[in-house]
């Protein structure tokens, strides 16, 4: 399924360049071009990503994003933001990382940094999904063993998912973590490499927005692609 996008930026230009390198990723993309259209285009829809300009003509990025991160009708609410600025000082990137961007990309810059930045954002990168030798030494070499074994852990998975996830939500650090510990073992057995990455950060940082997407994204393609 390919990744949505709402891109937020009010100057045309940016926005045609910006529109076309999302495609290109590729990425489905909406285009927003100040704060009050973009949240209605986020409580409309569910988005992969966000990518949003710093400075728009009805408040600054980090108050859109605080908005979107509050309000409890944006479709998805922890979704990983990505802020694009011209102004690329250290100081800046800094402002905007402490604010909740999980990255800051300064423009101009070419179509190829914005497929890197957006496949960081996305945690769609290089890593498979599974690791069949890992799996295979795991059950002694034993395909039937690994079927089975895969098949018990997706189903397993959605409930899993759900528990961490309105774990955190709740504020229940804890019993996400629990969880969380449970799932990386039973990654190891299966060779679910991909979401074992995803787990492991989480587990580490179950305070990040950009963490529980990630680990989203990842359940989300194990339950997809589970004959890998």
């Amino acid at each position: 399924m390919m990744s949505k996008v709402l891109l937020v930026e009010d100057d045309p230009v940016n926005a045609m360049f910006l529109q076309g390198a999302i495609e290109s990723f590729p990425a489905q993309v909406d285009v927003a071009d100040d704060c009050a259209s973009a949240l209605r285009m986020a409580r409309a829809k569910r988005y992969d990503a966000w990518m949003i300009d710093s400075n728009l003509p009805d408040g600054s990025g980090s108050q859109l994003l605080r908005q979107l991160r509050e309000d409890d009708l944006v479709v998805h609410r922890d979704c990983p933001a990505l802020a694009h600025t011209a102004d690329g000082t250290p100081e800046i990137s800094a402002r905007l990382e402490a604010d909740g961007f999980a990255m800051v990309v300064r423009k101009p810059s070419p179509v190829a940094t914005w497929h890197h930045a957006l496949a960081a954002l996305l945690g769609g990168s290089t890593t498979p999904a599974w690791d069949d030798e890992a799996a295979l030494r795991a059950m002694g070499g034993r395909r039937e063993h690994v079927d089975t074994m895969r098949g018990l852990f997706r189903a397993e998975l959605p409930a899993q998912r759900d528990f961490i996830l309105g774990s955190l939500e709740r504020g229940d650090v804890d019993a996400a973590r629990g969880m969380l510990h449970r799932l990386k073992a039973s990654c190891g057995f299966v060779g679910a490499i991909a979401l074992a990455q995803a787990t492991r950060a989480l587990h580490e940082h179950p305070a990040d927005h950009s963490a529980r997407s990630r680990f989203s994204a990842a359940v989300d393609s194990a339950l997809e692609d589970g004959d890998a």
